[in-house]
């Protein structure tokens, strides 16, 4: 499908790999132009240069900075729009920070949790909508986790700030409204890429049990890809989209229940 996202500057963040790197991929292959960021600048560069070889070098920009800061989120918009064009969509995908199991999390574990996964989406989405409101356009998108729609024993931080992340996209959807920009979330399921958790459990020690559960838990019994979130993401971000908004959408092979 032709998405209209031709030409259209798109700012992902964590886009070095899994999901963040599947959404690049996808928004490049609909003829977007996309701007890269990421903590780690040695991946960042890698990732950057195969996909300039690939698509172009003017498809692309990037820059590593830590997206749970203000200052960076700020930095890199005021740059992408100095040096690479007005921006038109961005997506909130932060990675994980780690959490024991169990009620007993101290505090710095709490606050990080909630930084990591929360308060850096709002960050992020704050700094896209001051820029995107005076053109009465454009697109955000946060990546969430079906984890934060239900309650599947996953460590405290991570679902409960996923859920305020549903809310919080909600919330920002009825005021962007009127500015004619929208904000919608995916909540994915069991994505398997290289280097991620998944791809550790279902070739670790317990791999057979693991499997097992996919086959219970998901319909589809598989793993999903980043490929395929690239794909929802890619249209929610479109005029194909142009009267979804506020909307949370799983993307996890029929899981969620």
């Amino acid at each position: 499908m032709e998405l209209g996202l031709q030409d259209k500057v798109i700012v992902v963040a964590g886009a070095s790999r899994g999901i963040g790197l599947g959404i690049v991929e996808a928004c490049l292959a609909e003829g977007a132009r996309v701007a890269l960021a990421a903590r780690g600048a040695d991946a960042l560069r890698d990732v950057h240069e195969r996909l300039a070889e690939k698509h172009g070098a003017d498809r692309l920009w990037s820059m590593a900075g830590d997206m749970r800061e203000t200052q960076a989120i700020e930095t890199l918009l005021d740059r992408v729009e100095a040096e690479f064009g007005p921006v038109w969509g961005g997506v909130a995908n932060v990675g994980l920070f780690p959490c024991p199991a169990g009620y007993d999390v101290d505090d710095e574990t709490w606050a990080g949790g909630f930084a990591q996964n929360l308060d850096s989406s709002y960050r992020l989405a704050r700094g896209l909508m001051r820029r995107m409101e005076p053109r009465e356009e454009g697109a955000i998108l946060f990546i969430s986790s079906i984890a934060g729609l239900a309650s599947l024993g996953t460590p405290l931080t991570y679902g409960t700030s996923k859920a305020a992340m549903n809310h919080l996209s909600g919330e920002l959807a009825r005021t962007a409204g009127p500015m004619g920009i929208r904000v919608n979330t995916i909540a994915p399921g069991n994505i398997i890429f290289p280097g991620g958790d998944w791809e550790a459990r279902s070739t670790g020690n317990r791999a057979d049990a693991w499997w097992r559960w996919i086959r219970r838990e998901v319909p589809m019994q598989r793993f999903g890809t980043p490929e395929e979130i690239g794909n929802a993401a890619a249209w929610l971000l479109s005029a194909k989209a142009s009267f979804v908004t506020g909307t949370v959408l799983p993307v996890d092979g029929g899981q969620t229940r």
